[in-house]
């Protein structure tokens, strides 16, 4: 009986003090820095698709773009219109927009706007912005808007 209360009692003697200590270890070698979880990231989808056949006033790209939580809206795009929002990483980093973009007449695809693990460190480069372009082969990906990569081919 003794022996039960002994050991007993040393578990909450060590939870008092490895809890707090775990915690502020944790805290300490956490894979990015406090202000990360302070930071506005700017999603930037711009409509670069051509015109085709169809007058310059009318919307050629329709969006849907969405998290778990949230759902940023519809949005029915005309050539060289952007469609922004912004987003902050949660404490998991398991932040994630994703896209249906649909090329009216033509073309669909789902992509991944933002996903926290993926572009934390990525779009901290220019202005924390993730920028995508929609073009007539894919969706481009750019965090400095000067080099372009084509990340969804359509």
């Amino acid at each position: 009986m003794e022996i039960t209360k002994y050991i007993s009692h040393t578990v909450t003697n060590l939870k008092g003090i490895a809890l707090p200590f775990l915690l502020a270890f944790s805290l300490l070698h956490f894979p990015f820095s406090e202000s990360t979880w302070f930071i506005n990231y700017h999603i930037h989808i711009r409509n670069d698709l051509p015109l085709l056949k169809t007058p310059p006033e009318t919307p050629n790209l329709f969006l849907d773009c969405k998290s778990q939580g949230k759902d940023v809206g519809d949005k029915l795009m005309l050539v060289k219109q952007d469609y922004t929002w912004d987003t902050k990483i949660n404490f998991a980093r398991s932040t994630h927009f994703y896209c249906v973009a649909r090329w009216v007449d033509h073309k669909e695809i789902t992509f991944d706007a933002f996903r926290a693990k993926r572009d934390e460190s990525r779009c901290k480069k220019y202005h924390n912005s993730c920028m995508w372009s929609v073009r007539s082969d894919g969706i481009y990906f750019s965090n400095n808007n000067a080099t372009w990569q084509n990340e969804y081919p359509w």
